[in-house]
């Protein structure tokens, strides 16, 4: 275990900047780091009179939000359990999580409750409403009761207000679980990652050390905090800082994001590829794009007049003031890399994974290789299962304080995660060069990348596919960035009903919006193509995957 600790990050930082501005939801309230401290303190006095004890699980689901914060910082600070749910999932799978987590609390925004069924939950003791603390469902004994005394139970405990000499959290040791995060919601696809305070210390210790952020800076959190990466680099990281963080809490659209890129004007950018891509292909690939542009381009001095323009621009559209841009979730195209390298422009890449809280490697702008995803962190060990690294291609496996404890209630999973000498397989295949740069050549899993880095996996889709009439096979893949299904048509049961092609593929076509009524934003299918052949399959009767994706 590491020697830094996530909560005495927070204690610090709270009590250094007691008077400075924490956390904000976009054109929202504020909240200074003092409320933040009382906010906790109320948290606190709420579990303790609810009889939550350290290691029991609190569920929290709802969009970005300075109170989504409050409530995850609050509970692994208590030494509880945060299992916090995308907003993506349906009210079916927000159940299955609850349930398979054993969560005792669980607290959930307003606009989530009304689609969700109380009477499915089972095992909680009470659902709150995470933006009040309201009592929305008691189950078990008269919580209403905890919420009327809350106020005066605080009083009593700080007479006086709280004050920063006075704020003080209790100890949690790095190795105790803070966290379950659950990359599916659906029964049988059920993996919550389990991940111990050290994983979550060691992330932020690695940004800390080599991210350009100190107190009072800004940060626009768009990317979704039930995911790793906007959890660790939006909130937890910035906030250990003292830096003033903005919840976008509206859909990340390009042309949102950019509005509130010049409001807040953020001092560090966390941003998965696609929408950094759809800036690059928006504001900047039509202008070079252009005949005359290209020929000026070529012209040696105007060239670079014409470069300096365009990193100006960019930079405006970033709000102007930001040290670096951070991609990360998944791999950006080389186009984009190749350019922005041209310009001069700041941007790093990362690599990390759900498992390893989630950071694996990284390095910064000054030290970016063409094609490379950084050096792995300095908690990790990462090797490449092949015979020679360099050279010859093989499963990244990685090994060192970041790295989960396992999957919860799923020990199948979890060994099947390792190998028998302890180390993670990413799942990705890769190289290293002579320096220990990583390059990253394919997925060996089959899971894919929604757009905000969410984990998708198709055979979780396909199996609901396969339900659908006149379904033989289907195949769930990236394709522009969007998800497709292939589908190869039972035309056997067709011609039984005496129905030719075209109407089968009418039908099969129009499965897609009653498909995608019942799965998250995030999961929905862009196009449904349909097949006149079969896939091609191993001797297994698997089929070779690799062979219709996207390269």
């Amino acid at each position: 275990m590491i020697q830094e600790n996530l909560i005495q990050y927070f204690e610090e930082s709270i009590q250094l900047n007691w008077e400075g501005k924490a956390l904000s939801n976009y054109n929202g309230n504020t909240y200074l780091y003092k409320e933040v401290a009382e906010k906790i303190a109320q948290y606190h006095i709420l579990f303790e009179k609810a009889g939550i004890k350290k290691g029991d699980k609190i569920a929290l689901i709802g969009k970005n939000s300075a109170e989504w914060a409050i409530n995850f910082i609050a509970t692994v600070s208590y030494g509880a359990v945060s299992v916090p749910i995308l907003p993506d999932f349906k009210a079916k799978d927000i159940c299955n999580i609850v349930e398979h987590s054993d969560s005792k609390l669980l607290f959930i925004s307003d606009f989530i409750w009304p689609n969700v069924k109380e009477e499915e939950f089972k095992g909680l003791q009470a659902i709150f409403s995470l933006e009040s603390l309201s009592i929305l469902k008691d189950f078990k004994w008269d919580n209403q009761k905890i919420i009327d005394e809350l106020k005066a139970d605080y009083q009593s405990k700080y007479p006086k207000g709280l004050k920063a000499a006075d704020f003080h959290l209790q100890e949690v040791s790095n190795n105790e679980l803070v966290q379950i995060s659950y990359t599916s919601g659906t029964t049988g696809f059920s993996k919550g990652v389990m991940l111990k305070l050290n994983s979550l210390s060691a992330n932020v210790r690695y940004a800390r050390n080599n991210m350009p952020l100190q107190g009072g800076d800004h940060i626009l959190s768009f990317l979704p905090l039930g995911h790793s990466y906007g959890l660790a680099f939006e909130l937890l990281f910035p906030f250990s800082r003292g830096c003033h963080i903005t919840f976008l809490t509206k859909v990340p659209s390009p042309q949102v994001i950019m509005k509130a890129f010049s409001e807040v004007k953020p001092h560090l950018i966390l941003s998965a590829p696609l929408v950094i891509e759809k800036i690059f292909k928006n504001q900047i690939v039509p202008q070079i794009s252009k005949p005359s542009m290209k020929v000026l381009l070529k012209i040696p001095g105007i060239n670079n007049l014409i470069y300096k323009k365009i990193y100006d621009k960019l930079t405006a559209v970033f709000g102007g003031r930001f040290k670096e841009l951070v991609i990360g979730g998944a791999a950006f195209c080389p186009n984009g890399e190749a350019f922005f390298k041209r310009i001069g422009f700041p941007f790093a890449i990362g690599y990390g994974m759900t498992e390893c809280g989630p950071l694996i490697s990284y390095a910064s702008w000054t030290q970016y290789r063409p094609g490379a995803v950084g050096k792995p962190v300095d908690t990790l060990e990462v090797k490449i299962d092949s015979s020679d690294p360099i050279n010859e291609i093989g499963e990244i496996l990685i090994k060192g304080e970041n790295v989960m404890e396992g999957y919860y209630k799923n020990e199948k999973a979890t060994k099947e995660s390792f190998t028998e000498d302890g180390w993670l397989k990413s799942g990705d295949l890769g190289h290293f060069d002579n320096d220990g740069f990583i390059y990253i050549k394919g997925r060996n899993k089959n899971m894919l990348l929604g757009p905000s880095g969410q984990n998708i996996y198709p055979e979780e889709l396909e199996s609901k596919l396969a339900d659908l009439p006149y379904v033989m096979e289907s195949l769930v893949i990236m394709k522009n960035h969007k998800l497709t299904a292939l589908i190869y048509p039972n035309m056997d049961k067709a011609k039984q009903n005496h129905l030719d092609e075209d109407a089968v593929e009418k039908i099969i076509k129009g499965h897609k919006k009653e498909f995608n009524k019942h799965v998250p934003s995030f999961m929905q299918l862009a196009d449904i193509e349909v097949r006149d052949k079969e896939f091609e399959k191993t001797p297994k009767q698997s089929i070779k995957r690799y062979l219709y994706q996207e390269n």
